[in-house]
């Protein structure tokens, strides 16, 4: 006998205004508390969180053009700039005029930024004891909010194109 997959039950019509029953605030509420973790655990590295992700594409991806460090991280110039200049008074990056194109600014670590890394090492461990996951766990509900994120990605392109 093959066991039988119990009936989805889904809220009342009325029931899908509820802020509990809206997938936006569960993930906007979720954020909110990664980066309340992050916060106090990035304090040991002197980073902010959204400092911490630009560490982790120049960390993974070496020296970059700022257009392309804001694609990465989905983040906008204006949004860019006071971070970058931040972590360059901090001594973790430099900025540099591109060779090839003058308009082009270019981000790089510098030998400190480099060596952060080592510290910053323990910080995915820290997060998945904090939240009590192994990492495989975490692997897999990201992986999971990656496809929701390119499905969100998708259907925003295509009611645009309408």
């Amino acid at each position: 006998m093959t066991p039988t997959a119990a009936p989805r039950t889904e809220p009342a019509e009325q029931d899908w205004l509820r802020l509990d029953h809206q997938i936006c605030f569960s993930l906007h509420a979720a954020s909110r508390a990664f980066n309340g973790l992050y916060r106090v655990i990035l304090k040991d590295l002197g980073l902010t969180y959204p400092q911490y992700l630009v560490m982790l594409v120049l960390w993974e991806r070496g020296d970059l053009p700022v257009k392309q460090l804001g694609e990465h991280l989905r983040l906008d110039s204006g949004t860019l700039s006071p971070l970058l200049k931040r972590l360059e008074t901090a001594g973790l990056v430099s900025r540099r005029r591109s060779t090839r194109d003058e308009r082009s600014v270019e981000v790089g670590l510098t030998e400190q930024g480099r060596a952060l890394r080592e510290r910053a090492l323990e910080v995915p461990r820290r997060i998945a004891a904090a939240t009590d996951c192994d990492l495989a766990e975490i692997e897999e509900l990201r992986t999971r909010v990656v496809h929701l994120t390119e499905r969100l990605d998708a259907a925003a392109a295509h009611l645009e194109n309408d």
